[in-house]
């Protein structure tokens, strides 16, 4: 039987897609990323992983398979969002302890993520408020996830996958191409 991946093999995973594959939407990175470490996915979403927590490396592994995972391995389901809550726990924690400013720049983003992926105006806040210290674009995306859930409270474009009805004005601000990830 072959041992499930480190907290290190999805770090450098992770680092070594780099920018261009971590938000584009790419079918074929999805499959890989999907391929290697669904197994350890479903560890951490089972609290198996939980220990990982302990040091930045381990902290930042758990969030990128809870927050980051499911969104490449599971596009337009509910299960994109369905660890999104631990994610968040995991982030506060490491926060508090420090742990963000133990890793590099460039990955530093994916502790401040699971506060900028949540529909709740407090963890807006708290998103924008961690990301004014990074580039000028993440802390663009900040706010305008922000102001999304200022405006309706959740993200429309998860209604379909979340099985949520529109309102009209939602609906509106689809249609004319409102933000969709």
């Amino acid at each position: 039987m072959n041992a499930l991946p480190t907290a290190h093999d999805v770090v450098d995973f992770w680092r070594e897609a780099g920018p261009q594959k971590w938000f584009a939407k790419d079918e074929a990175f999805d499959a890989a990323f999907k391929n290697r470490f669904e197994t350890l996915h479903h560890a951490a979403a089972a609290g198996a992983l939980d220990g990982w927590a302990a040091d930045a490396e381990g902290a930042l592994a758990l969030l990128v398979l809870l927050d980051q995972f499911p969104r490449n391995a599971y596009r337009e389901t509910g299960h994109m969002f369905a660890t999104d809550g631990k994610a968040r726990a995991i982030a506060r924690a490491a926060i508090a302890a420090g742990l963000d400013a133990q890793v590099e720049a460039a990955l530093r983003p994916f502790f401040y993520l699971p506060f900028m992926h949540s529909e709740a105006l407090e963890d807006q806040e708290r998103s924008v408020a961690l990301n004014a210290a990074l580039d000028a674009n993440t802390q663009r995306f900040a706010l305008l996830h922000r102001d999304i859930v200022a405006r309706f409270g959740r993200f429309p474009h998860r209604n379909a996958a979340l099985g949520r009805a529109s309102t009209p004005d939602e609906q509106r601000f689809l249609d004319e191409g409102g933000f969709s990830g």
